[in-house]
């Protein structure tokens, strides 16, 4: 089919914060080794699609990086290409999902595509865009929704559809504070996964009449697929549910998971490393590609006779040493050291990490680049915890932004360049502000990029008074 694809990858995240102060939301790690973006455009490259632009905007930096870096697709007529806000229409920036396309109308116009595929950057899911493609050609539809039935008490963070007995859209919901439930299936609704396939010319026509109308909000779930469904517009939705991408076994449901939220990103880890894992990342005929790092593989050694290392339903990435250490249902990212004596469970630590001797960490999800010192315990006495860490989720969860020190006792070390960000954005700024005077700021030879994990370790000198880590030598 001739399609360009069309990544919306600018979104902040801001329910993901503090994870997402520094970086877009499609560039947050997970799963160990990859990153967020890396599961749609697999996707599509597994499709066997080539004409594939990023759009990017908010923290866009990291993200650019990662995809200059691992996601060069060489030969004639292909390419992967970031997209950054270029301001042209006007003045602004993106105002929504539609008006980010639009602002990018000369791209979709260069290539010349029967369609166009429009998808969110920020899910972890498989989808093999072929049957979706398929499926649009056979109804001869404007545009095609893919969607997927959720528990009705989700719904209302979704756009939720409403079918006839052919999958044809008779009514759409944008997150509706009282959805409705699917005929013949009471307790869930039918919900939008933001991925679309527009005929070109419908699109083209929608966006630009959309950029004319006063008080749009120039979004495809407030705006396009309402005014399009009252225009009669041939819509549909493609069932993601019965989808299956190649290599999958028969019978087995597909994995989306919309990671918006601390508690669901921390859950959809958590569910990689389980005994079954409901997202498969050994399918060797859909591989989730990222970055190919030159670091050696994972090490599980005893320490001066001590006990041997304990590992249980965990991820452990490349270049991580766990020393003597026991690790439980944990996701352990790449160059991290677990040293001798610790007890890491239910935690997740996303890459550079050290984890000193005799730590306990219970359900912390560390950020990358952060050190917690010998002997401190976390997540074992609620109060204190309150009391140390200003990002608690609601279960519980403790949150330490990237390049944070925790030591023992006393309050905890951001790295400068992190602690200005936090202080500033809108999603911290109000725990920062309650933490004032309850946590300290590193110096500015300590920033938040400065790797903790096995490529480095201590001088033989002690840390200062304060329990900072003063000075390091790389091995």
């Amino acid at each position: 089919m001739n399609s360009v694809v069309m990544i919306l990858a600018g979104g902040k995240g801001s329910r993901l914060g503090p994870l997402t102060t520094h970086r877009a939301k499609p560039a947050v790690p997970f799963g160990g080794r990859y990153r967020i973006i890396d599961f749609v455009l697999s996707n599509f490259v597994n499709s066997g699609h080539r004409h594939i632009y990023v759009l990017t905007q908010y923290m866009a930096s990291s993200l650019i990086k990662h995809l200059n870096r691992n996601w060069n697709i060489t030969g004639i007529d292909a390419f992967i290409e970031e997209v950054p806000a270029q301001m042209r229409t006007g003045g602004h920036w993106y105002l929504g999902t539609a008006d980010a396309v639009y602002q990018n109308l000369n791209l979709i116009w260069d290539n010349r595509p029967e369609n166009v595929c429009i998808f969110g950057g920020d899910h972890i899911y498989k989808f093999d865009v072929g049957q979706l493609e398929a499926q649009h050609e056979r109804t001869r539809a404007h545009l095609t929704i893919a969607a997927f039935a959720v528990p009705a008490h989700e719904a209302h963070a979704f756009g939720v559809i409403q079918v006839d007995e052919d999958g044809r859209i008779i009514g759409f919901q944008e997150k509706p504070e009282h959805p409705s439930e699917m005929p013949g299936r009471p307790g869930w609704c039918l919900v939008s996964m933001g991925n679309y396939i527009f005929r070109t010319d419908v699109l083209t026509r929608a966006l630009i009449r959309d950029a004319t109308e006063p008080g749009s909000s120039h979004d495809f779930g407030k705006d396009i697929i309402p005014k399009l469904l009252a225009q009669g517009a041939r819509l549909y939705t493609f069932d993601f549910g019965a989808s299956r991408a190649r290599g999958e076994p028969e019978g087995v449901a597909p994995y989306w998971r919309d990671v918006g939220t601390v508690e669901s990103y921390y859950q959809a880890n958590m569910e990689l490393r389980s005994p079954v894992p409901t997202l498969n990342l050994y399918n060797r005929k859909w591989r989730i590609r990222t970055a190919q790092r030159d670091y050696p593989p994972a090490r599980f050694v005893s320490h001066h006779g001590r006990a041997p290392v304990t590992v249980h339903d965990s991820l452990v990435c490349e270049g991580s040493i766990i020393q003597s250490a026991t690790v439980r249902e944990s996701l352990i990212g790449y160059d991290c050291f677990i040293h001798a004596g610790a007890h890491v469970e239910g935690a997740i630590f996303l890459a550079g990490c050290d984890v000193g001797e005799e730590v306990t960490a219970h359900r912390v999800l560390a950020d990358k680049n952060c050190r917690i010192a010998s002997g401190t315990k976390i997540g074992v006495d609620p109060d204190r915890d309150r009391d140390r860490f200003p990002f608690i989720s609601s279960s519980g969860i403790i949150v330490l932004p990237k390049g944070t020190f925790v030591p023992p006792e006393g309050p905890i070390e951001f790295a400068f360049d992190l602690a200005e960000l936090l202080a500033n954005d809108p999603a911290t700024a109000e725990a920062m502000r309650a933490f004032e005077g309850r946590y300290t700021v590193s110096d500015h030879d300590r920033h938040s990029y400065t790797s903790m994990g096995p490529r480095y370790r201590r001088k033989a000198q002690p840390s200062d008074e304060a329990g900072r880590l003063t000075e390091f030598e790389e091995t």
